[in-house]
């Protein structure tokens, strides 16, 4: 029997069983798991305790990468053993739950016997593939895996269930392809799947049959309905060749690449039944490069002296690390894992009391969220965090405090791009009365409240109402500012979209024209602003040829209007404007809808 066997407590919470699968060596599965292993037995001061279990029985390798040798038992010596327990007890009168049968079996077998310490430095352990001596192949061949699981079905969930008690990270090394023992892997075993593959044919449509089976076997089966959290993670990729790394990830129907990127969206829109599984941000951040270090034989990079630069393999593998250790699902955005991280660790201190201290940074990383999520089009989520941020800013700041009507204001554009004009203008007609009373009229954080509440009383219809509004909003940065400034142009524009969606197109013509003048010699004529306002005035001139033909209505009865942050002139909005990223154009179906503030 060997030192440093088994000695950990259970957890309290249940830890996780994460499977890494490849369709086909070289894909540097076996490699990547030993990293990740080493990099996260390491967290919280080398506390966390982290099994790796080496289930590739024909082609073991997790051995050569530590200490523990491959003299000993392993998962080959530990279901021969649960084989000859189940045969013992079959000849005993079955009344037992599948499940309870497992666990004795389990317990008398004594599995925590069967793993050893692979690293003395940290909490790292290994379960062994087997005892790797002259009858290993033919024992091995004896096993019948199928078999097993047919004379208890429970076995392998009871087992990994087991693992997860003690080990924060169960990281199962599954034998390539389509396997009894893979299947067991990839179906039975793992709350998380990883899919290790290089870029290639072969690869993606062996993993897109394996996705599809493990999703279709837990949704089948009743007695496995328990999550399955899929990381597709692109290995071997080189650096050098860029035409061909995007070719590979976004797919070229010239030559027949189908695309890692859109296959995996696809897929994991089917299995998880989304609409839609944006893997832009992930596969921005997480492909392994090919590597001198990563062919080097049996040396882990984590564990050398390599710098954590970002070329470096660490850097990769800790990137990856960002979804995978908060169980964050790959179609989060890289801007959105540590706003969430921030916002659940401000909850729980706001539970356990906390004041003014802990409310106001988590009312920040609350509105930092929303405006994510409105970027990202998730305006349920963007309207949930504005809410509970603003309530935040009342509760320890008041209702007229300067950040809590910028709260009020940020909801408010929520509101008003779900369509709920009405509780939007709710909203900004108390903001701009707080901000007329404390500041001013002429003060520019109150033109934008007046800009922002013209937008929807167009919205509702109010046209006159609009239109005062937007006239005293260009009267003050005309006064203020000059008539050339570019608040001044875009306060002008604004007032163009109003007259356009008023139907008071010959006056919104003569505008357009002065705002796309303007706008051309102070931003230059391809700059994007320029372009949307050059297109808004064609728009608006073959409206005009057609005697006047009505935009095209909402589905609230009123003519749509979005794209409010556009809307909001005085010095920060311009500010914004000038350092946005500018979209993608719209097409002849889009003009027909035109935004406020776009011209």
């Amino acid at each position: 029997m060997e030192t440093h066997r088994l000695s950990l407590p259970p957890l309290d919470e249940p830890g996780e069983v994460v499977t890494f699968h490849s369709h086909k060596g070289g894909a540097g599965r076996t490699m990547a798991l030993a990293n990740l292993a080493v990099l996260l037995a390491r967290r919280n001061n080398a506390t966390v305790p982290t099994l790796m279990v080496d289930w590739d029985l024909e082609a073991p390798g997790l051995h050569h990468y530590f200490r523990a040798g491959a003299e000993g038992p392993g998962v080959l010596e530990l279901f021969e053993a649960c084989r000859d327990q189940l045969l013992r007890r079959s000849r005993l009168p079955a009344a037992r739950d599948d499940a309870d049968l497992a666990q004795v079996v389990l317990d008398a077998v004594g599995w925590e016997q069967y793993i050893v310490r692979a690293d003395h430095s940290r909490p790292l352990y290994l379960l062994r593939a087997g005892r790797l001596d002259a009858t290993h192949a033919e024992r091995l061949a004896r096993l019948d895996w199928e078999a097993l699981f047919a004379a208890c079905p429970a076995l392998f969930r009871v087992f990994a269930a087991n693992l997860a008690r003690r080990f924060r990270h169960v990281l199962v090394d599954s034998r390539a392809g389509r396997t009894d023992s893979a299947g067991i892997c990839t179906t039975l075993l793992p709350t998380k799947l990883v899919l290790v593959f290089t870029p290639n044919r072969q690869h993606l449509e062996g993993l897109e049959a394996l996705v599809q089976r493990a999703t279709g076997w837990r949704r089948s089966h009743e007695d496995e309905q328990r999550p399955l959290l899929i990381y597709p993670l692109p290995s071997r990729i080189e650096m050098d060749d860029p035409a061909q790394r995007a070719s590979w990830r976004r797919g070229d129907a010239q030559r027949g690449i189908p695309g890692y990127q859109p296959l995996f969206e696809r897929l994991l829109a089917q299995a998880y039944g989304r609409a839609r599984m944006p893997l832009e941000s992930y596969f921005d951040e997480v492909q392994v490069q090919q590597a001198r270090s990563l062919s080097a034989g049996e040396h882990l990079p984590v564990c050398g002296t390599e710098d954590g630069d970002r070329f470096s393999i660490t850097r990769t593998f800790e990137a990856f690390l960002a979804w995978f250790e908060g169980g964050y699902c790959p179609w989060q955005s890289r801007d959105e894992i540590p706003l969430l991280t921030a916002v659940q660790q401000g909850r729980s201190a706001m539970e356990q009391g906390g004041g003014r201290g802990v409310a106001l940074p988590l009312a920040r990383d609350l509105a930092r969220l929303a405006a994510l999520y409105r970027r990202e089009g998730q305006l349920e989520r963007a309207a949930a965090c504005a809410e509970e941020s603003l309530a935040l800013h009342v509760l320890m700041l008041g209702e007229e405090h300067g950040d809590t009507l910028v709260s009020k204001a940020v909801l408010a554009e929520v509101l008003y791009e779900q369509g709920k004009f009405q509780e939007a203008r709710l909203q900004q007609e108390a903001v701009l009365e707080a901000r007329e009373r404390m500041q001013g009229a002429g003060a520019a954080a109150t033109l934008e409240a007046s800009t922002a509440l013209a937008a929807t009383l167009a919205q509702l219809g109010q046209f006159p109402e609009a239109l005062a509004l937007q006239d005293a909003v260009i009267d003050s940065h005309e006064r203020l500012l000059g008539g050339e400034h570019l608040a001044t142009v875009e306060s002008l524009a604004v007032r163009a979209d109003i007259l356009v969606h008023a139907e008071q197109l010959e006056q919104a013509d003569a505008l357009l024209e002065r705002v796309m003048t303007l706008r051309t010699r102070l931003l230059g004529a391809e700059h994007a602003d320029t372009v949307r306002t050059r297109q808004a005035l064609a728009h608006a001139r073959n409206r005009l040829k057609d005697g006047g033909r009505p935009v095209r209505e909402s589905h609230h009865g009123c003519h749509q209007i979005v794209g409010v942050e556009q809307a909001r002139a005085g010095y920060r909005a311009t500010q914004r404007a000038c350092l946005e990223e500018p979209g993608e154009l719209a097409d002849d179906g889009e003009l027909s809808e035109p935004r406020i503030g776009m011209r």
